[in-house]
């Protein structure tokens, strides 16, 4: 077995990325259980001029970064201990230590499917060697645990006798959960059983201890649903996918264990819940595995509770910039309408399971609307959480600082780690996972979702497609898709038209433009102009397509005013800005003046573009009482040191 040391070294090419043709076994038949199916990434290239640098940037920076900081913190001595092949006490401060390597393999394994390195390759076996270490005979495995149960790693984790005694507080579950996805990633990337046996054996353990007869008692954290029912899609073995189901619905079940209460969402049960409530990433991972469980058992009682908490969440407690979680304390929504701007948590794990959600209630609907949130918290409250250099991290994502107030867990700019450090690992593992979510398919019809230079490979029932997409999104709004079939074919393409297009700032009524200007997008078909045909939000084009044909798509892309609907007490007389996809703020550093500025209500604004932080922007300029006004998009705040920063900008005389 390698070295940390001599293994931590490895270096990621940055040649394009290709698809990863080593992989020689059976694909999931997960997205099958949906009405409307993803496309797997291994058929998805990017090329993408502002995403391709971010996954690149994670593959050759932010997975070494991340290694190298489990290594220095005791992650992997931790199974070696646990293991008893190293002395020691359990190292690190939280109960769910582990999972940092965890999410850090899921991320690295994705990585490999876009871009093989068989030096990251090799490195990934020698940590999931060392993880098999800690892993109990029976499948058991929890290092801190193992270690020493009746000494946890936080004063806040309950000392336990048994397993599972306090999972509450033990985040037993939530370890397994995060090996569960880690495990499914690894093998759908590599087609080795590695980590998939760690995973399967301590899977077989759960559910010989938890079922009515035994243990019933839900997660303390969620994810471990959706983690089984990956496995689930791996092995088609139903004990794992009713387990899932069983977890769900312990939930709120006061005949069954001790409620843990809202903040974990075990108040009531969860067909009943209609409210989003408590920590957000618990509450987003716990609707997540929801909508799978809705999708497979066709249960229309969990279709209606997701609606309601869905309508929810977005009309009354999400933030312009798609975050969710408004208090520090708890980590959780707040109440109806309560959206601080400075102190906002807006957890980046929240943002990104915002996104996992939306993405499976579209593919359980095919109603826009969910990708026109997900497309919101992507551009804007999920990649705000990691800096250009990829190695420094927000856990929060406010929508002000006054560069005093420490948001960002004892600090006002970003930090290169945390003692929790959920957030860099959930962006290590999201990021390289993107491309499946760019296009769909249903029977005989294609979406295109998200608006990123690619090209994917797609299966009809008459033969296999390419579709290539080229765009300057999210600066420009030209996008231009290439259709070649195998042989011609008939099929409908389904192209979204964004909400921001539509005049729709967010679905339902929490924002909305001010005197928004009328838009609609241009068609051109092989050259030829054509009249869109738009219904439920998507350009719909019906025909037989031969090889070669093109599509050509423009999205007019004006500066949009926003104002709020709701009663959000800190936006009152406040308006913010955004140009396509793109939230956008004012930093202190551009403007000076930050404190005192109020903008006039006939305030004109235009976009330019420039180089930023090495990047090739829009930014939004315009003059105030012959002072320059500057905003940049929001996601690249703080990179340029701790200072000021404001989204919702106070107006002369309250005025819209």
């Amino acid at each position: 077995m390698k070295t940390l040391k001599t293994a931590g070294i490895f270096l990621i090419a940055s040649a394009s990325l290709s698809l990863l043709n080593c992989a020689k076994h059976e694909e999931p038949k997960g997205q099958m259980r949906y009405p409307i199916s993803s496309i797997d990434i291994k058929n998805v290239i990017l090329t993408d001029s502002f995403w391709l640098p971010k996954v690149k940037l994670i593959q050759d920076t932010t997975i070494k970064h991340a290694f190298e900081k489990c290594a220095e913190e005791g992650r992997m001595d931790n199974f070696l201990i646990a293991g008893k092949t190293k002395p020691g006490k359990a190292r690190g401060k939280m109960p769910f230590d582990d999972t940092d390597l965890y999410k850090t393999i899921e991320g690295a394994s994705y990585s490999l499917i876009s871009m093989p390195n068989p030096t990251l390759d090799a490195y990934l076996d020698s940590i999931i060697s060392i993880i098999k270490i800690g892993q109990e005979p029976d499948g058991y495995i929890t290092t801190w645990f193992t270690i020493d149960r009746a000494h946890p790693p936080a004063d806040w984790v309950k000392p336990s006798k048994e397993r599972w005694e306090n999972e509450i507080t033990s985040h037993e579950l939530y370890n397994s959960g995060h090996l569960f996805e880690a495990a499914a990633a690894h093998y759908w990337a590599t087609g080795k059983r590695s980590l998939l046996d760690i995973a399967l054996k301590n899977a077989d353990l759960l559910v010989a201890n938890f079922k009515p007869d035994h243990l019933h008692r839900p997660p303390g954290h969620q994810i471990v649903e959706t983690g089984l029912i990956k496995l689930y899609d791996i092995t088609h073995r139903e004990d794992y996918l009713k387990l899932s189901k069983y977890f769900i619905d312990l939930r709120g079940d006061s005949t069954t264990h001790p409620l843990y209460g809202a903040y974990y969402q075990d108040h009531i049960p969860v067909i009943d819940q209609s409210e989003a409530v408590g920590h957000a990433v618990r509450a987003e991972y716990l609707y997540a595995g929801m909508t799978d469980i809705a999708a497979i058992y066709h249960d229309t009682s969990y279709l209606k509770a997701l609606d309601r908490l869905w309508d929810n969440t977005v009309d009354k407690k999400t933030y312009l910039t798609g975050g969710v979680g408004a208090r520090h304390d708890g980590e959780a929504f707040g109440d109806n309408f309560e959206l601080p701007n400075l102190s906002a948590y807006g957890e980046t794990c929240a943002a990104i399971g915002s996104v996992w959600w939306n993405q499976k209630m579209f593919m359980l609907s095919g109603d826009v609307k969910y990708y026109d949130v997900l497309e919101r918290t992507l551009y804007n409250g999920l990649i705000s959480g990691m800096s250009t250099d990829g190695k420094k991290f927000f856990y929060t994502n406010p929508l002000e600082s006054d560069g005093k107030f420490q948001f960002n867990k004892g600090a006002c700019t970003r930090q290169s780690w945390f003692d929790c450090s959920c957030c860099p690992t959930n962006m290590i593992r999201f990021i390289p996972s993107l491309a499946g979510m760019i296009y769909a398919s249903k029977e005989d019809t294609v979406y295109a979702n998200l608006f990123i230079s690619s090209q994917a490979q797609l299966q009809s029932k008459n033969g296999k497609i390419k579709l290539s997409q080229q765009t300057g999104y999210p600066w420009r709004g030209d996008v231009a898709f290439t259709i070649e079939p195998e042989k011609k074919t008939k099929f409908t393409l389904q192209i979204r038209v964004p909400g921001w297009l539509r005049n729709e700032a967010v679905p339902g009524n929490l924002y909305a433009y001010v005197n928004a200007q009328p838009a609609t997008p241009s068609l051109t078909i092989n050259g030829k102009a054509e009249k869109p045909e738009i219904s439920n939000g998507y350009m719909t084009i019906t025909r037989e397509w031969e090889k070669g044909d093109v599509v050509e798509v423009s999205l007019p892309m004006n500066i949009h005013k926003v104002v709020t609907n709701g009663p959000v007490a800190d936006n009152v007389h406040k308006v913010a800005f955004e140009r396509g996809p793109i939230v956008y703020c004012a930093e202190g550093i551009d403007n000076p003046n930050l404190s005192t500025l109020a903008l006039p209500n006939d305030v004109s604004l235009q976009s330019k573009r420039q180089e930023l932080l090495g990047q090739s922007v829009n930014v939004l300029t315009g003059k105030i009482q012959n002072e320059n006004l500057t905003l940049i998009p929001y996601y690249l705040w703080s990179n340029r040191g701790a200072g000021k920063m404001k989204v919702w900008l106070p107006q002369t005389g309250g005025g819209q």
